[in-house]
């Protein structure tokens, strides 16, 4: 049976969410007992069940800054068979490319996760199912969503930490608009965009709910993301249970202020917290990681303000 999606609640409504930062120094690290150790502690409810991974994938990425690592996609998977998951499944539907086959071909993925045949399902081309929207933030009413994504029971989002041209930052809210199959709305979606990109981040949220989130900060990417950045070596892997929180870290990590993030603004009404004294931090600290992003000229309003100097008292 597909799972049930949580109940819309206002801020005041929930409780403390939970957001796991660790330093990692390359994806040559220990990766799956680094995250099994991270994600045990949130006792995850996914013992016999179907757990889909959902990873950021683009297109050719020499550097390792554009997609989620392999690395870290095959850790996740391993981490949730550990913790009793009775499949787990990888699945995207890239937005500019139709080729999915060549994407996951050029990263690498089989030689990390073996055969995939079993494993990935290309959100693009799979069987669909008309949902109707929890929320009305954007003109969008309706979405026809994957069978495969609707039938899963926990959906961790797996996104690279990574700025946007458009949207500010790209993290596990954002990492969404991949499970909006292309059979169905062409590439690169552009649907979601003319809908108002930050209004239909929270309508597809709101109507799929991930349970979990991984973001890959190992590398990411900054300025003219989230295809045509820098690389950014942040040496982070961020995780929680609630993807709101999780992006809000992620932002604070990033030397940005999430409340000046539109769709983390607009999530925060009513999918999870934004606040840092409603985010329980585990492992290292912000202060300890963060490692300020460069962004576009149009999003230096993002920017955390560094804190006054106290004058000097003779």
């Amino acid at each position: 049976m597909p799972r049930t999606a949580p109940p819309l609640l206002p801020p005041f409504s929930r409780p403390p969410s939970r957001v796991a930062i660790r330093r990692v120094t390359s994806y040559q690290s220990d990766l799956s007992t680094l995250l099994y150790e991270t994600v045990s502690e949130f006792a995850l409810p996914v013992r016999g069940r179907t757990v889909l991974l959902k990873p950021n994938f683009v297109g050719s990425d020499p550097l390792g800054m554009m997609n989620t690592h392999p690395a870290l996609i095959a850790a996740s998977r391993e981490t949730f068979l550990r913790l009793g998951a009775e499949r787990v499944l990888i699945a995207d539907g890239p937005a500019m490319d139709r080729d999915t086959r060549a994407i996951i071909e050029s990263v690498h993925l089989r030689e990390y996760v073996g055969p995939l045949s079993r494993v990935f399902v290309d959100l693009n081309v799979d069987d669909v199912e008309r949902t109707v929207l929890r929320t009305h933030a954007s003109r969008l009413r309706e979405l026809y969503l994957p069978k495969t994504l609707l039938a899963a029971d926990f959906l961790v989002s797996l996104p690279k930490l990574k700025t946007h041209h458009w949207a500010g930052v790209t993290l596990s809210l954002k990492n969404m608009f991949g499970v909006v199959p292309g059979s169905c709305y062409g590439w690169p979606k552009n649907i979601l965009h003319w809908a108002g990109i930050d209004r239909a981040i929270l309508d597809i949220n709101a109507a799929i709910r991930p349970n979990f989130a991984i973001v890959d900060g190992i590398i990411g990417m900054e300025g003219n993301g989230p295809i045509q950045g820098t690389l950014k070596r942040c040496g982070t892997v961020i995780c929680g249970d609630d993807p709101v929180a999780v992006d809000a870290t992620c932002a604070r990590v990033m030397g940005l202020r999430p409340d000046k993030i539109k769709h983390i603004s607009r999530a925060a009404t009513l999918l999870g917290h934004m606040q840092a004294e409603k985010i329980q931090q585990i492992g290292d600290t912000i202060d300890q990681t963060c490692n300020p992003f460069a962004v576009l000229e149009a999003f230096q309003y993002l920017r955390q303000k560094p804190a006054a100097r106290p004058s000097n008292v003779n």
